[in-house]
């Protein structure tokens, strides 16, 4: 379900009417609008020197110059004191397609970790009312439709928007914010996606840090910043770049949030493939897919080496206590609490404000309050014939192939984590390749299986390979979850001490055994984590899904909203909040069910 349909794009990149060739892999690489200057470097390779003086005037254009960038008033002396200020000015560089890509990949990333690493430390370090909650819900952004997500932004940001309605409260705006800077705008929604992503696997990396050895380096003299940089940083390095790694290959083939919030006018590569594909021209989108492919299984292996060679997270046999977040005033009062509640706020318009803004604009329109949107999904669900779109089917099909994905990506991520821990050196390349639906975009995905299995696949006899409906779907949800549960479960087995696995052998434990009762126990986070994760894939996908589920028996929420979207953007702002409030109880549901196993 995943080889097969990505063989198929591979294929087309390579093949013109029945020929091998390579030349469209040329076309792209020596084009600057691909590639920007790198193009002159593909065009020419063996032109060292002329590269390197290419480099060298570039280099020399780099000029620094003190200037005064603005003035210090003193109005008790009638006087103005100059801040000088060191001005830099770098000669542009031609970006091309893929260097925008990864230019807006790379700000989306510093973003999500910057925004996702406060949020891991608070709920890893304070217990607050909700907090279990709290955390259930931060996965809650990641299944959302990205159509939905631009819907959400342009109700929250927009010139009417809530943000703004707020701002005109107190005289202020209105000011047009997703207009006057839209990559500022696109950066947000990959944050609101992301940063979740990047809090959820540090908190439970930073709830697994053993607090014996922050103890024990305390006791030896080392301050508490001391003790934090060299025990507690190592150990959540693996986890933060897990994240980062993630989130850059996520908005490195970014695609609904780009296409909805800024168009052609800020197309990324998985962007430009969909205009290629609605202009027929399959091979050069084909090309493309192969070339996005490419550079995201080299990220993924790099940083897979750099996972091997750390010794990984510990399962800490002693956590780290949790303080009450606000026990008292004078506490509440102090610096950290203040910054605390500082970054609650603009965690609070960020997340809250759009998925708000969504709810808002499900009871309301351009008069006032009204439940016409909510009428409308009652009455197509009691009255509507059977080959229309209606409410309860989407919300059934998608909680029953959620928990039929856990069925099948769980046992397969868990088994692909032993056999990759196991493996050795060699164990890294089976990762990579274990790896691959995180590296293979939605787009990409999707075309394949539109070729291929979709309108069937010729067999000997005259019989044909066709797969649609639950199943193809099903599975097709299970390959693009497991390797999350893989990436949760892997760091925290490759940690385990193997004393522990050598004892219960000596003791008459199968290898099996061993692993059933001693090392699955002591990963339970990490596969909770992971189930989560498969749970939140599956419910929010949508590019393979709308394509699988012809007819009117298979679709999921995503595609309910989509196919509403399509007539009235009503109705499909209240089947998105009726996904909101199914998938935020169903998380908590997992959350709540799978703690009880969490160490």
């Amino acid at each position: 379900m995943l080889y097969l349909p990505t063989g198929i794009v591979l294929t087309n990149a390579v093949v013109e009417d029945g020929v091998p060739t390579l030349a469209p892999f040329v076309e792209v690489l020596t084009d600057p609008f691909y590639f920007g200057a790198l193009a002159d470097v593909f065009a020419d390779p063996l032109a060292i020197g002329e590269h390197l003086q290419s480099l060298a005037g570039w280099i020399a254009g780099i000029s620094v110059s003190l200037t005064v960038v603005f003035s210090v008033p003193l109005p008790s002396v009638s006087l103005e004191i100059p801040i000088p200020w060191l001005a830099i000015d770098i000669p542009g560089v031609r970006q091309g397609l893929f260097g925008f890509t990864a230019y807006q990949a790379a700000l989306s990333t510093v973003a999500s970790v910057a925004i996702g690493l406060p949020a891991a430390y608070v709920l890893a370090n304070y217990e607050f009312y909700g907090r279990q909650t709290l955390r259930s819900l931060t996965i809650l952004p990641f299944v959302l439709p990205g159509i939905m997500v631009a819907v959400g932004f342009y109700a929250m940001f927009g010139r009417s928007g809530t943000l703004n309605t707020i701002l005109g409260g107190v005289g202020l705006g209105p000011f047009a914010f997703v207009e006057s800077n839209p990559l500022a705008i696109v950066i947000l929604a990959h944050a609101f996606y992301n940063a979740p992503l990047v809090a959820r696997i540090t908190v439970a990396a930073w709830e697994s840090v053993d607090v014996r050895a922050v103890e024990t380096a305390r006791s030896l003299g080392a301050s508490e910043r001391r003790a934090f940089r060299d025990v507690v940083v190592p150990q959540l390095a693996p986890a933060v770049l897990t994240g980062a790694l993630l989130t850059f290959i996520f908005t490195f083939m970014t695609f609904p949030i780009v296409l909805a919030l800024g168009g052609l006018q800020l197309a990324t590569v998985e962007v430009w493939i969909y205009d290629r594909i609605q202009r027929l021209d399959y091979t050069e989108a084909a090309t493309l897919a192969v070339l996005e492919t490419i550079l995201s299984l080299g990220l993924t292996y790099a940083y897979l080496r750099y996972e091997s060679a750390q010794t990984g997270l510990s399962q800490a046999a002693s956590p780290p206590p949790k303080e009450a977040l606000f026990p008292d005033l004078q506490t509440t009062l102090s610096p950290r609490r203040l910054a605390i509640l500082g970054y609650g706020l603009v965690a609070l318009v960020l997340f809250v404000g759009p998925l708000i803004s969504l709810v808002i604009g499900s009871v309301t329109d351009g008069s006032g309050f009204t439940l016409r949107n909510y009428a409308f999904l009652l009455e197509r669900q009691l009255e509507g014939e059977s080959f229309q779109t209606q409410p309860w089917p989407a919300i059934r099909n998608s909680l029953l192939f959620g928990v039929a994905t856990l069925f099948i990506a769980v046992p397969m991520g868990i088994v692909i984590s032993v056999l990759t821990v196991r493996a050795g050196r060699s164990g890294t390349i089976i990762d990579t390749l274990a790896m691959l639906p995180l590296a293979v975009s939605g787009v990409v995905f999707g075309i394949g299986l539109l070729q291929g299995l979709v309108f069937g696949i010729s067999l000997p006899g005259g019989w044909q390979f066709q797969v649609t409906g639950a199943v193809a779907i099903v599975v097709a949800h299970a390959v693009a979850a497991y390797p999350f549960v893989t990436r949760n479960v892997s760091p925290l087995l490759s940690s385990l001490d193997p004393a522990m696995v050598e004892s219960a052998r000596a003791l008459g434990a199968s290898r099996f055994r061993a692993l059933l009762d001693i090392e699955l126990p002591l990963v339970a986070s990490g596969i909770v984590a992971g189930a989560a994760f498969a749970f939140a894939i599956s419910i929010g996908e949508f590019s393979s899904t709308v394509i699988l589920a012809s007819g009117s028996e298979s679709y999921t929420m995503p595609v309910a909203v989509e196919r509403y979207l399509g007539r009235r953007s009503g109705p499909a702002i209240a089947m998105g909040t009726l996904l909101l409030l199914v998938t935020a109880a169903s998380f908590v549901v997992i959350d709540r069910v799978g703690g009880r196993y969490e160490l």
